[in-house]
């Protein structure tokens, strides 16, 4: 049985993110970034995660093998108690249950933390290819996400348009009192 651990990110992680994200933007439509960013870019994105919102990895046996972050949805203040997030899991680990945890320990934080509305935006095919399928809105789905936009023919990537769907989980449903609270890493 493989140990499996989820804790905070470091920058050290920069290297290990690379290596798990690269293949979606090589080979996939997954993200619409189309030039894998170098590994001083990842400890700059992972630095400025860790400013304010969770950052989390897992390791299998030492080895990350997975990551999932939240940001700001948007810099407007009414907008505060509203976070986006991303997964990404090693395509050799796959389907043992890591994004399930990985989503759920960031969801866990960030209603901790006070967000009340958490966001996913996922590419989608209008028909699968090669480099995307509908896998990950249905993923999202089977997590409680619900449906709440979709943008069609937004991104265009290995000569194709590509839709983008947002997703979104509601917290609590009472008028907040306070701001949410800042990511301190333990």
């Amino acid at each position: 049985m493989s140990n499996v651990l989820l804790r905070v990110a470091t920058v050290e992680d920069a290297t290990a993110i690379q290596a798990i994200y690269a293949p979606y933007v090589e080979t996939t439509a997954i993200t619409f970034e189309e030039v894998v960013p170098s590994v001083e870019e990842f400890e700059g994105r992972i630095q400025k995660t860790l400013e304010n919102f969770p950052y989390l990895v897992l390791e299998e046996d030492g080895e990350v093998v997975g990551y999932a972050y939240a940001g700001r949805f948007s810099a407007r203040a009414a907008f505060d108690w509203s976070t986006e997030v991303s997964i990404y899991i090693s395509l050799n680990h796959q389907r043992k249950g890591y994004g399930k945890l990985l989503y759920a320990a960031l969801e866990k934080k960030l209603l901790e933390l006070g967000y009340q509305n958490i966001y996913a935006c996922v590419a989608v095919p209008e028909v699968e290819d090669e480099y995307l399928t509908m896998n990950s809105v249905n993923y999202h789905k089977y997590l409680g996400f619900e449906e709440c936009g979709h943008f069609k023919k937004c991104g265009c990537k290995f000569n194709r348009w590509y839709d983008i769907v947002w997703l979104q989980k509601h917290g609590a449903t009472t008028i907040p009192t306070k701001r949410p609270n800042q990511f301190t890493a333990l």
